[in-house]
């Protein structure tokens, strides 16, 4: 978890600081570490910020402003997040789960901006998404719109949100690990170690492993076959995506494309652009920042 503090004049972070977190996180304690650190800068700075925006890593109710699941964050269950951040800084503040909040972020600081329809999928260690359509978030009826990487694309597959055949459990960082191993088990010749990361799959691929190369190739057929889903569907301008294509966009690029031509409507496919994550590292505290910005404008 992070604190940052953002100049809207500038449009850039000008300090953060990152606190490690995992299951047992407290989130009471937490808190009082991210406030203590922003107090800080406060009191250096002589001046209280216009608005706090938060960029939470859990299923997010944004009607309520609690976090109403985090299976990787048990203790967060719950948690008051707008509320105990309104009662210490007593200026407003604005939440949104991650994808959103990186698809904001995006949308106005990075590869989105200049359009009026942005999907951005975070394609990390997970595959979450957000929607910005006619230029504003889209939440739909539940407030989980852009959940992209629940989509049934296969009839088997990994099942990284026990839903064997999920879009996620091909095109993410834990599923592509998940098929290295299935496809390791088959005892062919391969340099992939027994447990391997997708970082280890696309380093092998990248140095012509023949059964690494399979595994991106499955990924990103799959991860075509969702995104023709959404182009037809939704007929964005611009889709981003986020980490394993940053990285990788060499090797994921053109079958991605190939598989599009196959899948969507070529009318769609013509009217947007694929384009890689722009704001690296720095990208949830930019969604922090833009929640803060749209929010005070009215624009959430």
């Amino acid at each position: 978890m992070a604190v940052s503090i953002f100049d809207v004049t500038l449009a850039a972070v000008e300090r953060v600081e990152r606190f490690p977190s995992g299951a047992d996180c407290d989130p009471q304690e937490m808190v009082e570490q991210l406030v203590a650190a922003a107090r800080e800068w406060i009191k250096e700075k002589g001046t209280a910020p216009e608005a706090v925006g938060i960029s939470v890593g859990a299923v997010y109710d944004w009607v309520t402003g609690c976090v109403t699941d985090a299976p990787h964050l048990p203790k967060w269950k719950g948690f008051p997040v707008v509320a105990t951040f309104k009662e210490a800084f007593g200026v407003p503040v604005f939440a949104e789960n991650d994808a959103n909040a990186c698809a904001l972020a995006e949308w106005r600081h990075g590869a989105g901006q200049g359009c009026d329809h942005v999907i951005f999928l975070t394609f990390g260690t997970g595959l979450g998404a957000g929607l910005i359509l006619n230029g504003r978030l889209y939440r739909g009826a539940s407030g989980l719109a852009g959940e992209v990487g629940a989509m049934r694309v296969a009839e088997s597959g990994p099942a990284v949100r026990d839903k064997p055949g999920c879009l996620e459990g091909f095109a993410s960082g834990a599923g592509i690990a998940r098929l290295g191993v299935a496809a390791r088990e088959q005892d062919r010749e391969t340099v992939l170690p027994e447990n391997p990361t997708a970082k280890d799959v696309f380093v092998a691929a990248e140095a012509g492993d023949a059964v690494a190369i399979e595994v991106v190739q499955e990924s990103t057929e799959k991860l075509g076959q969702g995104l023709a889903t959404l182009l037809d569907v939704l007929s964005p301008e611009r889709i981003v995506l986020g980490s394993i294509f940053v990285r990788a966009e060499s090797l994921i690029r053109p079958l991605l494309e190939e598989t599009l031509k196959r899948e969507a409507m070529a009318e769609t496919i013509a009217a947007c652009q694929i384009a890689p994550a722009e704001l690296g590292e720095s990208i949830g505290d930019f969604g922090a920042a833009t929640l803060a910005e749209l929010g005070l404008a009215g624009k959430l």
